[in-house]
């Protein structure tokens, strides 16, 4: 009999993130590993993880990262993780550790213990066994994770549909899911993003009617812009332009990688054909392709919008395509995107996110995967906590008693004690966010966030100041400089006063005859002086720094 401690790092109460670690006795076993998007304040703020300090201090027992599916919200973090963690193999399909390798530098791929796996290969680990079962996503390669212990199964599903059209690499393994079923679950982890829309998810995941409606409707030139990860909608595309006259000219190099990979490796179906080039660019019947990668969304189509794209000029005949539902978080930037492309005189067609749908289980769908699991305890997992009690409410319209249905936040542990769960258990695991800006490795800091959030509320005053190098007094300045505070042009009475009144802190700091010059003392004077000067005078509270120096 073992002892099971389940809880999660990120992904419980927020969208992305994800990242959940599973304990047997002595063991750890984590699944995903993934980033989300500050949309709201990113300040700079590239992408956000969870920290794993918990599995730094525990590293000697983790057997593996184990990844459902190469998009960001579940492999993000491999790369910072790798950097500290090399030694933990992290486990995935081809596909998806391709893309693990697309976001590694040359450093990184070397440290990284990458090991492929195929599904419905079992992996052995001592007592305890790993069993990857294929299941329908929008990217080949998506996995659902059985975990074979001595108290019964633990399974994670990852993200997941069940569409009988997908065939092939998308294809669900049902048999094997209803087979695991019948063996004993003893706990499942399902996604809740969509937990709350009634029915199945098919056919909404499905536009290639849509699309085909979109190029009949639309003689001229369509910059449609997608999601280079989300490989079906990128085939549907495909499918419906080869049945026109009509080329593809595919925007930007990652793009365009992404996309050649994945025809080399058959996970697209493409006739090279139809895919031109930028000779191709400013055809009538073109449709262009832009994407976005670790950016703010919509980023590159809002360069086109405003002018700034050295490839694409906006013209009044195009029609901007947006081919993938608003998704929780970004509504307020897609609607700002579509008025601007309205002032630009452009049609633009968006999905409309209540009759399209992502890849993601309804309530159907999760009250399939329930029915094929049959598990002792359900454990509602990604999404907000609205969405993991909607789940909730999915496991228990089947039978499932509200005590064997687990809802926690992150850090939250559920313990499992020979088959039960351990009431008195309330052990939480210390969770925090990893913000990454750019290149640099782990966290940049609340405190830096904090000056970015001053920068950017009130701006910033420079104090320069030259002192003989013998005398100590002041032969030059002090000089003012402002940026993001005040017009200078339309505040010049204000800044001889802050002139004033910095020269009177500098000079009366430096005692007469002294060789020696406090500047830790001068710039706090001047900071505390003209930062009560410039709230009393204009109820903001800019940056102050001093600048000193001898000649």
């Amino acid at each position: 009999m073992s002892k099971i401690r389940i809880f999660s790092l990120g992904g419980l109460n927020e969208n992305g993130k994800n990242l959940y670690v599973v304990e047997v006795d002595k063991d750890i076993f984590v699944f995903d590993a993934g980033l989300k998007y500050d949309n709201d304040r990113s300040l700079g703020i590239d992408y956000i993880i969870p920290n794993f300090d918990y599995l730094i201090k525990n590293r000697k027992k983790i057997k593996g990262i184990f990844l459902t599916h190469g998009h960001e919200s579940h492999i993000g973090a491999i790369p910072d993780m790798i950097t500290i963690l090399k030694e933990v193999p992290v486990y995935g399909t081809k596909l998806t550790l391709d893309m693990v390798r697309e976001d590694l530098d040359p450093s990184g791929l070397k440290k990284a213990n990458l090991k492929e796996l195929k599904p419905h290969h079992k992996i052995e680990f001592g007592k305890n066994s790993l069993f990857p079962i294929s299941v329908t996503h929008s990217i080949p390669g998506a996995l659902c994770y059985v975990l074979y212990t001595e108290d019964g199964a633990i399974v994670y599903t990852g993200d997941f549909v069940f569409d009988a059209t997908m065939t092939g690499l998308y294809k669900t393994d049902i048999g094997k899911l209803a087979y695991v079923g019948k063996q004993g679950v003893l706990c499942l982890l399902a996604e809740s993003m969509y937990a709350e829309r009634e029915g199945h998810t098919s056919p909404h995941n499905r536009i290639t009617g849509f699309i085909k409606e979109v190029l009949n409707k639309n003689e001229n030139r369509i910059i449609a812009t997608i999601l280079a990860a989300h490989f079906y909608r990128i085939q549907e595309i495909f499918d419906e332009v080869s049945k026109t006259h009509r080329k593809i000219v595919i925007m930007g190099k990652k793009l365009q990688d992404t996309i050649n990979k994945a025809i080399e490796n058959n996970y697209l179906s493409v006739n090279p054909k139809i895919i031109g080039d930028l000779s191709n660019l400013n055809d009538k019947n073109v449709v262009v392709l832009v994407s976005d990668e670790k950016e703010k969304p919509f980023n590159n189509l809002e360069r086109i919008i405003k002018g700034y794209d050295k490839y694409i000029t906006l013209k009044e005949t195009d029609t901007i395509f947006i081919t993938e539902p608003a998704y929780e978080g970004i509504e307020k930037r897609l609607a700002i995107i579509m008025d601007d492309i309205a002032m630009a005189g452009c049609e633009a067609i968006c999905l409309s996110s209540k009759k399209h749908l992502l890849h993601h289980a309804s309530r159907e769908d999760l009250m399939l995967m329930i029915n094929l699991m049959n598990p002792k305890y359900y454990f509602p997992v990604k999404g907000e906590y609205r969405l993991q009690y909607a789940n909730a409410r999915v496991a228990e319209s089947l039978g499932i008693s509200p005590s064997n249905i687990i809802l926690k936040q992150n850090g939250d542990v559920v313990e499992f004690i020979r088959g039960k769960k351990n009431e008195k258990c309330f052990d939480h695991i210390e969770v925090d966010e990893i913000l990454i800006d750019g290149k640099s490795q782990g966290d940049i800091g609340s405190l830096v966030l904090k000056d970015r959030e001053m920068l950017g509320e009130n701006g910033i005053v420079i104090v320069c100041c030259t002192l003989d190098k013998e005398t100590k007094q002041v032969v030059g300045g002090p000089e003012i400089l402002t940026r993001g505070f005040i017009y200078a042009k339309d505040n010049q009475t204000l800044l001889e006063e802050t002139k004033e009144l910095a020269k009177e802190v500098i000079e009366g700091s430096i005692e007469p005859n002294s060789k020696r010059v406090d500047y830790s003392a001068i710039k706090n004077g001047v900071r505390e002086k003209l930062g009560k000067f410039f709230y009393q005078k204009t109820e903001s509270k800019p940056m102050v720094i001093t600048v000193i120096q001898e000649v």
